[in-house]
């Protein structure tokens, strides 16, 4: 498990690690942005929009956290959960990789502010992790969050036909990826 202090992006929106206090909230973020991520998740059950299916989801990804496996964060207000940060599939060894999963509230797209926060994740990985790599990937037409990658310094690696079932259909992704010892 690692310890990262949270981290200021914007306007009382900081980026730190997912609580277990945080089921609620983001049950109420996810309810609230349903429509807007709904193109981009894979189809969810009502039971994913409550509190108690994000005690278990929470639960899992604490654990993961804490077996090394994963990096679950928020960027939250005081009260509010408005997006979510993930490194998941961490793979030590001769790899030293992680995904990268991101979303940010609707109605504050547009800022900069994932891209601060991703920013801020790329250092976590490369300083704190010790990673070598890390990996994200978007529908073919998802061309906000591939600019966002750019931004970054993700370079596009290829594309993955059918490679999630995204909004009830299996779809094609461009794969990014980025070397963070340069």
């Amino acid at each position: 498990m690692w310890v990262i202090e949270p981290i200021e992006l914007s306007d009382g929106i900081k980026l730190r690690l997912l609580a277990r206090d945080d089921a609620a909230p983001l049950a109420l973020a996810y309810a609230k942005n349903r429509g807007h991520l709904s193109p981009w998740d894979p189809v969810r059950s009502e039971g994913f929009f409550t509190t108690a299916w994000q005690e278990g989801i929470t639960a899992q990804q604490l654990a993961g956290h804490a077996a090394g496996a994963s990096v679950p964060l928020v960027l939250a207000t005081r009260t509010h959960i408005v997006g979510r940060i993930t490194l998941s599939g961490i793979t030590r060894g001769a790899f030293e990789s992680a995904s990268l999963g991101y979303w940010l509230d609707e109605d504050l797209t547009g800022r900069g502010l994932m891209s601060s926060g991703i920013g801020h994740v790329v250092d976590i990985a490369r300083h704190n992790l010790g990673l070598h790599r890390l990996q994200a990937e978007t529908l073919l037409h998802n061309q906000a969050s591939q600019r966002v990658l750019q931004k970054l310094g993700f370079e596009e690696i290829g594309m993955a036909p059918n490679y999630l079932r995204i909004a009830g259909e299996w779809q094609d992704h461009r794969l990014f990826q980025r070397i963070l010892r340069d």
